[in-house]
């Protein structure tokens, strides 16, 4: 490994923004392969190469030089990773533990097949398969490849849905009664040990299928959030290898915890490690990358994240209400470097800490009464987007 180590990130988006601002702390160096020239890391990464992190070829030319290969999103190329793992590189995640994310059916099955709690399901080929065999319903039908934050997944409410149903290999996945969505980060290393963030719970917005705002320690009897963590250590210790996992759960009304799904990588529900604990989710990471020992994951303070998204057009992006966000006290803004703006795509977020939960409120109401990204000229209206 150099003596400033190399680290090729796959993806430049706003988890690979913040993961740099952390990793700059440590004199690594970062490298970023994205399709995009003014992704949010284009303009701090060390070195910025534009081009696809799903093609096989281009992603080995990318990592040669480098001693750690990283993702801030699951849609690369795995068998890349693969060549990049017998080249003596350290990849995190482990290629295998991808192989099985990336395919929402063979994550389910994973699951099934460890013992791992989640709701009933079945894999259908397509729309034919659906209609030929209906399942109970209401339900969702959710792509097995492709989607990522809400994208790819329909509700099926009722018969009158099956013949409109998307095309394509597809999980389909009975509703279940859901009391609270939970999501649980853990922290797995070469040695097999394991350190669990609090619990959060989620709240969504219903517009755009994207987390709303989230806090923690999750509002829950301490025997449920205990429950949690375990379920999520279970569920890390099944793919046995190195890496945050960030597990997702829903809590029904009789008391169950389900997995929702699981990714191998910084996630939306860790933001408020930055402020909020010792050792943050990018924090882990890096440590993850170095070899370094798990850092500190308990909370300082109880946490809370709001989740700035755009609103009102395409354009060039202007926070609006920054000044009386910045009034509330442990309020701290983080805007991803977006070059536009445009309905529902996740443009920043809002960190707060306080006291307790009712501290909390206040700093989301401010928030969400105030905090809107919005263009400075709207040129066009769009359609929601989950970039």
């Amino acid at each position: 490994m150099h003596q400033r180590p190399i680290i090729a990130l796959l993806g430049g988006g706003q988890l690979g923004r913040m993961f740099i601002e952390n990793a700059l702390r440590y004199d690594a160096r970062v490298h970023v392969l994205d399709p995009d020239p003014q992704c949010p890391c284009a303009d701090i990464a060390e070195r910025f190469v534009r081009g696809s992190f799903a093609d096989h070829d281009t992603v080995l030319r990318f990592v040669h030089d480098a001693d750690v290969v990283g993702i801030e999103i699951e849609h690369v190329s795995v068998s890349a990773l693969d060549a990049a793992r017998a080249m003596g590189k350290r990849v995190i995640p482990d290629p295998a533990v991808l192989r099985t994310i990336q395919d929402k059916g063979a994550q389910k099955l994973f699951y099934r097949d460890h013992g791992i709690p989640t709701a009933p399901f079945m894999l259908v080929d397509g729309r034919a398969a659906l209609l030929a065999a209906p399942p109970i319903l209401p339900a969702f039908l959710k792509a097995r490849t492709g989607g990522y934050d809400g994208k790819g997944v329909m509700a099926l409410r009722g018969p009158a849905d099956l013949p409109i149903a998307f095309e394509g290999p597809s999980v389909v996945e009975q509703q279940v009664a859901v009391a609270l969505e939970l999501a649980v980060l853990v922290v797995r290393d070469e040695a097999g040990n394991t350190v669990t963030y609090e619990p959060v719970e989620m709240v969504f917005d219903p517009r755009y299928n994207l987390v709303d705002h989230l806090r923690a320690p999750a509002r829950l009897e301490v025997g449920i959030l205990e429950r949690a963590r375990q379920l999520a250590v279970q569920v890390a210790d099944a793919f046995n290898a190195p890496g945050l996992y960030a597990v997702e759960l829903f809590l029904t009304t009789d008391g169950a915890l389900l997995v929702n799904e699981t990714a191998p990588r910084a996630h939306n529900s860790g933001h408020h490690t930055i402020e909020a604990c010792a050792s943050s989710q990018f924090d882990q990471l890096l440590r993850l990358y170095l070899g370094l020992p798990i850092g500190d994951a308990r909370l300082r303070a109880h946490a809370a994240m709001v989740n700035l998204v755009g609103e009102g057009g395409r354009g060039e992006p202007v926070l609006d209400g920054l000044s009386d966000i910045v009034h509330v006290p442990g309020a701290f803004v983080h805007l991803y470097g977006k070059r536009e703006t445009r309905d529902g795509r996740k443009m920043g977020h809002v960190t707060l800490l306080a006291d307790d939960h009712t501290g909390l409120d206040q700093g989301i109401a401010v928030t969400r009464l105030h905090g809107r990204v919005v263009p400075t000229t709207p040129n066009a209206t769009t359609t929601p987007t989950r970039t």
